[in-house]
């Protein structure tokens, strides 16, 4: 077999019925601790360098020590954790307020929305009540993204488009406990996303009754296609007529037979090269195994499970990325996938497949074989999402891929 030049080979034996002894936490708490300050010694802490926003900037540093403070086991930690949190986004926070473009102040991974939601869990995680000020900014966004065609690369996906507004309302609904948005502001977001699939589907005369595009490219991943809009959908079907919820529900369906062998091409319409597939969260299986995971956990239907537990051979086989340690296309995304399997079917396989792919991340293979990160810190590409894995890993009932609620 030749070598793989974007995956390292998996040489682990797999399950058999055992978990790895050294995968407790009093291995990986030092280590995190360890990592976390690595992380602080790289952060800019200057108003000029914030952007970037969740994705690769210093706000989504800030929502790593959020995501820490949050876990028991880091308690010794969490007051310091949580006030370098706060000075860090808050300077996040004064360079978004002054982004001359209020349409990309509407974005969740890439710009404002992101910056005010992790504020606002920062503020009330310190018992502030100011928190209500970040929130605010939030709730007032949701008029910039009403509009159908609001921006112009295309309105609907996840890092900058309303999916993203949508899926940063649910994780603070599920942060904060409250309402984050009023019903018609949900519907009114939930309807324009509907038209606007309706409206591209009809227009490129396709089988199905709602697509997207981003910068004109037909995507199906999480990052910026299909299956996280569905995703948004599916999590606020309450809000959407009954004939709009069906429309979805054929979407869902259509994309799980848009599967080829365990895993979806990047955009649609294209044959996956086995040789060189994309196996990510933003483009694969990796990312559309969370619109499946669900589907399953609304109506339980097996074919939405079973296609969530392919996901996860594909991902047993092809995960352990040469991109990083990172969660966007890295190993630590890879692993998030077994984290959601375990929660979905309570088998402990899922916990011994993460943990082998924590060890790697870790040996002198993966850091000789491995890319070199342009940002070593951030959420999405560099080692602060390698942080909140290894954080979920100690508590996998409560898991979850960071700022992607599917348990909500």
């Amino acid at each position: 077999m030749m070598e793989n030049n974007r995956c390292f080979a998996n040489r682990f034996s797999d399950y058999k019925g055992a978990l790895l002894p050294g995968q407790s936490a009093e291995i990986i708490v030092p280590a995190v601790v360890a990592t976390v300050e690595k992380i602080l010694k790289k952060v800019p802490v200057d108003v000029s360098d914030c952007d970037g926003g969740l994705y690769d900037g210093p706000a989504g540093v800030a929502y790593m020590l959020y995501h820490v403070s949050e876990c028991p086991l880091f308690s010794e930690h969490r007051e310091v954790y949580l006030k370098t949190a706060k000075q860090i986004i808050d300077v996040s926070v004064r360079y978004v307020d002054a982004e001359p473009d209020k349409n990309m102040r509407a974005a969740f991974l890439l710009g404002g929305a992101g910056v005010y939601a992790a504020a606002t869990m920062i503020y009330k995680a310190l018992g502030l009540a100011d928190f209500v000020r970040p929130l605010t900014k939030f709730r007032n966004l949701w008029e910039v993204c009403a509009p159908i065609h609001f921006l112009e690369c295309g309105s609907d996906e996840l890092f900058v488009g309303r999916a993203g507004y949508l899926c940063a309302a649910l994780v603070l609904k599920q942060k904060l406990g409250i309402e984050i948005l009023s019903k018609d502001q949900i519907k009114s977001i939930c309807q324009a996303i509907i038209e606007s699939g309706k409206q591209y589907a009809r227009r490129k005369r396709k089988p199905f009754p709602l697509m997207y595009s981003y910068y004109g490219t037909e995507y199906l991943g999480a990052a910026h296609g299909l299956s996280s809009v569905l995703q948004m959908l599916l999590s606020y079907r309450d809000m959407l007529s009954g004939a709009d919820r069906d429309l979805v529900w054929q979407s869902v369906d259509f994309l799980m037979n848009q599967e080829q062998n365990c895993n979806w091409p990047a955009e649609l319409g294209t044959m996956i090269e086995r040789e060189n597939e994309l196996v990510h969260w933003c483009h694969g299986a990796p990312g559309v195994a969370y619109l499946f995971a669900k589907a399953y956990l609304i109506n339980k239907k097996p074919q939405y499970l079973d296609t969530c537990i392919r996901s996860g051979e594909l991902v047993w086989q092809k995960g352990l990325l040469k991109k990083g340690p990172g969660i966007c296309h890295g190993i630590a995304g890879s692993a998030y996938v077994f984290l959601l399997l375990y929660r979905l079917t309570g088998n402990s396989k899922y916990i011994y497949r993460a943990q082998r792919f924590a060890e790697f991340i870790f040996t002198e293979e993966f850091k000789a074989g491995s890319r070199s990160l342009t940002s070593i810190y951030s959420l999405f590409e560099g080692l602060s999402g390698t942080v909140c894995f290894l954080v979920d890993l100690l508590q996998p009932d409560q898991s979850e891929f960071p700022l992607f609620s599917v348990f909500v």
